[in-house]
């Protein structure tokens, strides 16, 4: 009776894929088994190549992981922008969901207390509506059951875009733009810092440094994707 209910529904009120923007069959979670399919994972050498490129040398991030690759006219690209600009909340959750499965088989040695997002800063997400992190860090803690919190860190400085930026221009860029608000909920703790995709990886860094100069145990952290 439910599965006939959600047919009638999606015949009226048809639900269309974020990838792709075909419309979705019964039961197809706001994107298509096609997409996921044709979005390139983040294999485990590809990591570690990565964080030895972005996090090695600063020493704040002990490690990290993503779930998939980014291309910049790839099926993820629609995706994201359909959760950052179209408001397509559940996108968040579902992706935390699909980024908790890659973290859930290295939590042991991670044993994270505590996660959080990337903030943005308040005009940013005025103009937004909302943060897309915030929702990714939902449906990920749903999944580890694990706390998260969107309070303890805050970006107090508006930056330009990274986009242009080369990796000096964007560690400068967003040099001293964080602060830790709630000490206490940091302190001696392990920190899963999330973000949607990590570029150079200048954003994590300087959240990094600024939870464990503020009294974090270890900062890791992961992303839905880590860019070519």
């Amino acid at each position: 009776m439910k599965n006939t209910f959600y047919t009638i529904l999606d015949f009226f009120l048809p639900r269309y894929c974020a990838g792709c923007s075909k419309k979705l069959s019964f039961g197809e979670p706001l994107i298509c088994s096609t997409c996921f399919d044709d979005i390139p994972p983040a294999d485990p050498d590809r990591i570690e190549i990565e964080f030895e490129r972005k996090f090695e040398r600063s020493n704040f991030v002990q490690d990290f992981l993503s779930a998939y690759v980014y291309e910049s006219d790839g099926t993820l690209h629609n995706i994201i922008h359909s959760l950052k600009y179209n408001k397509k909340f559940r996108l968040g959750i579902l992706l935390g969901n699909k980024l908790a499965e890659t973290v859930k088989g290295i939590n042991n040695k991670w044993r994270i207390d505590l996660i959080l997002a990337i903030p943005l800063h308040h005009l940013k997400k005025a103009e937004r509506g909302f943060n897309q992190s915030d929702f990714i860090v939902k449906g990920m803690a749903n999944s580890l059951k694990i706390p998260y919190s969107n309070k303890v860190l805050k970006r107090i400085r508006f930056t330009e875009s990274q986009t242009k930026l080369n990796l000096s221009e964007r560690a400068q860029n967003v040099s001293g733009a964080f602060q830790v608000r709630q000490k206490k909920k940091i302190n001696g703790r392990n920190i899963l810092l999330v973000d949607d995709v990590i570029t150079t990886g200048a954003t994590i860094n300087e959240c990094a440094k600024v939870l464990i100069e503020n009294g974090a145990n270890k900062v890791y952290s992961s992303s839905i994707a880590i860019a070519e």
